[in-house]
């Protein structure tokens, strides 16, 4: 046996971050020799208010062995196709940014290059109509997608989740604890250290109890209580891309039959959030205190609510960025205490679940491999930075300039490969997935496009094909998605006949 393995793993902060941890290791780890052990204090409250997700999640569901629909059940969750994003471009237009493609290709082309060279010729449609997804997210459908018939249109059904974050980290926490993660009740008070290396040796609690560990993994929230406070890894600030740096948030009763998407309203200094889950829905404002103050954005939420308030106001302050290092020594940090990206894709949950994924794949022993830590980081790094250049496009592409935020956003300078990307689609209708890209081609067809960003010219290779077929081929796709979407189930129908929550009122 490996002398040099692991006895303890210390995740220190629970929340949806350190039970997704726990969870996985809890389920990788059972029947070894390393122990995993994780620190909360009920004292202590989470930032979750209510979580929305992207497709990737599914995954890591399916690596625990997670049944969906209890899943479910379990978090009063609902349904997730997109992200419809209202006001963004200019007050009164609104677009759908969809979990899933746009129609099919064909001869190795991308079917959108048909759809932009038809408009080119003079026929002027939309694009989204030609997305499953979005059709379904205005006829408020939805089913999962039909696996053993390829061809199918049903086939390319992509879903992600809505859910109450509280009650995802209570399930996540009876699944952990199911796989032998001890759960220790208390608030850290001191970090040990060595003198040498600077490895965190222990952290004890206010009760004089002192927990040993290996290797840590802090989960404690934007105060980094060991990656930052005790190991100084440094953060980097990225308010100048991204000026957001409040939200207030406040639950209200449900109005209506939960939708199978995430609404995203842009305000007077930022953006209302909608999450709609079985049981009420979720709603916060993410705003730029420099545009405006805490108690006028609380006023705006409260006033755009579509339910009554059945909680008090949950005010947050936070600097978009991240950690330096994100792993440091033998603490490496996750969730929140890595870094913050604002929720606009509803990226926080994917971002905790890839650096797991990457964890496990560089999951250390007593030596810690510097180049193994170092290739952590890195691809760490990247994977923030095509987020970061992603949430950019949405705040600068835009025709906005009715209030001071906006005409701060328009001059916002954009990233030196984001200003590629967009230079490629508007001269020529090109998208390229780069590595560590978490949305792929029609992610970034829809955001750029919805946000009026518009191709001069198509794919060259259009060329060969006769105007008619591109006309044939555009309808045809037209005409199955619209059939297919008016086929399916509502989504209130498939979350009574398949996961109704047990609490829902």
């Amino acid at each position: 046996m490996n002398p040099h393995l692991l006895n303890r793993v210390v995740i220190v902060g629970g929340g949806t971050a350190g039970w997704m941890t726990a969870a996985a290791l809890g389920h990788l780890l059972e029947g070894s020799p390393t122990k995993v052990a994780l620190v909360e204090s009920e004292a202590i409250g989470t930032v979750g208010v209510g979580e929305a997700t992207i497709p990737p999640i599914i995954a890591f569901n399916t690596m625990l062995g997670i049944d969906e629909d209890e899943f479910v059940r379990e978090t009063n969750a609902t349904f997730k196709l997109g992200i419809e994003f209202v006001d963004w471009l200019e007050k009164g237009h609104s677009y759908i940014h969809p979990f899933g493609d746009f129609g099919r290709d064909f001869d190795a082309i991308p079917f959108y290059q048909y759809w932009l060279q038809r408009n080119l010729n003079g026929e002027k449609d939309d694009l989204f109509s030609y997305s499953l997804m979005v059709e379904a997210c205005r006829r408020e459908k939805f089913m999962r997608p039909i696996t053993d018939r390829p061809q199918s249109a049903y086939a390319g059904i992509n879903y992600a989740f809505q859910f109450d974050a509280s009650l995802y980290a209570a399930f996540l926490r009876r699944f952990a604890e199911g796989k032998g993660v001890e759960r220790i009740e208390g608030r850290i008070s001191n970090v040990a250290q060595d003198s040498a290396s600077g490895h965190v040796q222990s952290v004890e609690l206010d009760s004089g109890q002192s927990i040993e560990g290996d290797f840590f993994i802090d989960c404690s929230g934007f105060r980094g209580l060991l990656i930052e406070q005790a190991m100084q890894s440094g953060y980097e600030d990225w308010r100048k891309w991204l000026p957001c740096d409040r939200a207030v948030a406040i639950p209200c009763s449900r109005d209506a039959f939960p939708i199978p998407y995430t609404r995203a309203t842009a305000r007077e200094a930022g953006w209302q959030w909608r999450i709609p889950l079985q049981h009420r829905t979720g709603n916060g404002y993410v705003y730029c205190s420099e545009f405006l103050d805490d108690d006028d954005a609380e006023s705006t939420l409260r006033a755009n609510l579509d339910g009554e308030p059945i909680a008090d106001a949950n005010r947050l302050r936070f600097v978009t960025g991240h950690r330096k290092e994100f792993w440091k020594g033998n603490v490496l940090a996750l969730g929140l205490a890595a870094g913050f990206m604002e929720p606009l894709e509803s990226t926080s949950i994917h971002l905790v679940q890839t650096s797991i994924a990457r964890l496990l794949t560089h999951f250390p022993d007593k030596r810690f491999s510097q180049p193994d830590i170092d290739a952590f980081n890195a691809r760490t790094l990247r994977e923030y930075i095509r987020v970061r250049d992603f949430l950019v496009l949405h705040y600068t592409a835009t025709k906005r300039d009715d209030t001071a935020f906006w005409r701060h956003c328009q001059q916002i300078e954009q990233p030196d490969e984001l200003r590629r990307r967009i230079a490629q689609f508007e001269q020529g209708g090109r998208i390229f997935e780069e590595p560590n890209d978490v949305f792929g081609t029609a992610s970034w067809l829809a955001v750029m496009y919805g946000q009026g960003i518009v191709p001069q010219a198509s794919n060259p290779l259009i060329a060969k094909v006769a105007p008619e077929r591109i006309d044939s081929i555009v309808r045809r796709i037209g005409e199955t998605i619209d059939n297919a979407a008016s086929d399916m189930p509502t989504h209130q129908q498939f979350i009574e006949e398949n996961c109704q929550a047990r609490t829902v009122s």
